[in-house]
């Protein structure tokens, strides 16, 4: 929970006047900038309130890109905030179902309503916390189509939604907010005040309210953490996970309305998303590649492991939305694969195909042979190898200890050998374990 006092001095007119006018900040030149606006006169609790928004600012640009530099950050929220181009999809999804009104229950720093305010919706942005609130406040004031309470979801729900009882009911939300447009976001608080939380009965607000809400057949969705264990997903949502450049960020739950279906017309319930982009405004279309399919947990693709000659070829490694999602056996079956092990989320070509997937990173698969430190070892040496990439998958080793293995060591005091890279996967098929040499392809 933030501490009202890191930011009120900002809230004043000249508190915000002398925050805007700060250079981007920089750490080396951070001492001397305190100590010259203190010298101006400026007090010192503004002084360092003004440039631990500057830090903040600069943080964010990673998230928020140019926005960031109007906005007003806690350094909780920062971290836990959406980045603008996965709030960008939310947005459209909402758009896309034809919503004109979301509230955005557990809204933070503001992310996901600033994008759904940049798509002409109408937007209630609540948040439990008074400070985090203020923020948000700041954040959307240039959207006249957002408001900021300070609230909390279940308080907003009971008040909004269906006055006559504890939590909406299905009549209230199917005759009194169908013909509105109203749609739901939800960002339950997945920590507390000493460490994160992992069951989903402890979020604030927790996974049952949620679920309750859907269950009256409002249009929701809910961003969670994207471990959360497959059996707590509920049955009847469209669970979307989604990476971003190689990073798995969020699961999203989506109920009713917002849920997609597929060419057949059946239902999607798992779908991998994966976002190849930095920072993208949010009415842009940001570089994606998806895959779905209706199919619940544990009844999907089935392929028969093709065993230690199956190593040829091209070898994928998925992106971790993929795996995540539970979908290597669709994707491998798409793309006309073979899977090396049932357990392993590995799978081979024979050709790297019409220029592959951005589903997943292929290899060439250059060399193959049986896994131990002194047989690499002996590898790396007749070919001058001096620096190697390992991943691994299905077996118990250490990267960093094996680089160290395997490497020519070298003298203290003399420089880098002159040598070549290599990349190396080592993974198990049935009872054998194996290193395969590979070029990463592109």
């Amino acid at each position: 929970m933030a501490s009202p006092d890191a930011l009120k001095p900002v809230l004043t007119p000249r508190g915000w006047e002398l925050l805007n006018s700060l250079p981007e900040y920089d750490s080396a030149s951070s001492a001397a900038l305190n100590a010259q606006l203190r010298k101006e006169g400026w007090d010192p609790a503004t002084v360092a309130a003004a440039l631990t928004q500057s830090r903040l600012r600069r943080d964010a640009q990673a998230k928020f890109g140019e926005f960031a530099s109007r906005m007003l950050l806690t350094p909780e929220g920062l971290q836990q905030s959406t980045r603008l181009a996965v709030a960008a999809r939310h947005a459209r999804r909402f758009r896309q179902a034809r919503l004109e009104h979301v509230a955005d229950l557990g809204c933070g720093l503001g992310a996901d309503a600033l994008a759904l305010a940049s798509l002409g919706m109408r937007v209630t942005a609540v948040d439990a916390d008074e400070t985090t609130a203020a923020a948000a406040h700041i954040n959307l004031h240039p959207f006249p189509e957002a408001q900021v309470v300070h609230s909390t979801a279940q308080e907003w729900a009971e008040e909004y939604l269906a006055p006559d009882s504890h939590i909406v009911s299905a009549h209230s939300a199917e005759s009194r907010f169908k013909d509105a447009g109203l749609g739901l976001w939800l960002d339950p608080a997945r920590r507390n005040q000493r460490s994160r939380l992992w069951d989903p009965e402890e979020f604030s607000p927790p996974l049952s309210f949620v679920t309750e809400l859907a269950s009256t057949g409002i249009p929701l969705g809910v961003k969670l953490g994207p471990g959360i264990p497959h059996e707590l997903v509920p049955t009847d949502c469209e669970a979307e996970w989604v990476s971003m450049d190689g990073e798995l960020v969020e699961v999203v739950l989506w109920f009713n309305a917002l849920t997609r279906r597929n060419a057949d017309g059946a239902p999607v319930r798992r779908a991998a998303t994966v976002l190849r982009t930095g920072v993208s405004a949010p009415g842009s279309t940001p570089a994606s590649a998806e895959l779905a399919t209706p199919s619940d947990f544990g009844d999907g693709a089935r392929l028969t492991a093709s065993g230690p000659d199956g190593l040829s070829g091209i070898l994928w490694e998925p992106d971790p939305a993929v795996i995540r999602a539970g979908l290597v056996a669709e994707l491998c079956e798409q793309l006309g694969g073979r899977l090396l092990d049932e357990r392993i989320a590995y799978f081979c070509t024979d050709s790297p195909g019409s220029g592959g997937t951005p589903l997943a990173r292929g290899y060439r698969i250059l060399e193959v042979m049986g896994f131990s430190a002194k047989r690499l070892k002996q590898w790396c040496a007749e070919h001058e190898i001096t620096s190697v990439e390992i991943k691994k998958r299905g077996v118990d080793v250490v990267p960093e200890q094996l680089r160290k293995q395997i490497l020519p060591k070298r003298p203290k005091g003399q420089p880098k050998a002159a040598g070549h890279h290599a990349t190396v996967i080592i993974t198990r098929l049935g009872d054998d374990r194996l290193a395969a040499v590979v070029q990463p392809l592109g």
